[in-house]
């Protein structure tokens, strides 16, 4: 009996994930609305990790929004992701030296 609600709940869990994943991709959406979803990801990007900037050295927030304004420009130049981390850590590491 455990076997079935494991695998009912399962099933109930995954058919609202893959459902949309094919239904989108057949749709056409106008182009406010692609350029609105195509924004999603660096929203919700950036409501992620702003909290963690602010709390680097929860004393001085100052300190990571300085390693975060560092990755922003490393960013801006379109270096690969792996320059930005490094530098807005070494920013990080050298201002709290």
């Amino acid at each position: 009996m455990i076997w079935a609600i494991i695998i009912g709940m399962s099933i109930v869990t995954i058919v609202p994930r893959i459902i949309p994943v094919f239904l989108v991709d057949k749709a056409s959406y106008p182009s406010w609305i692609n350029r609105w979803l195509d924004a999603i990801p660096y929203a919700a990007l950036g409501a992620l990790i702003f909290p963690g900037i602010m709390t680097v050295i929860p004393d001085q927030p100052v300190i990571g929004l300085i390693g975060g304004i560092i990755a922003i420009v490393i960013a801006f130049f379109e270096v690969n992701v792996i320059f930005a981390v490094i530098g807005a850590i070494i920013t990080v590491y050298l201002l709290t030296m």
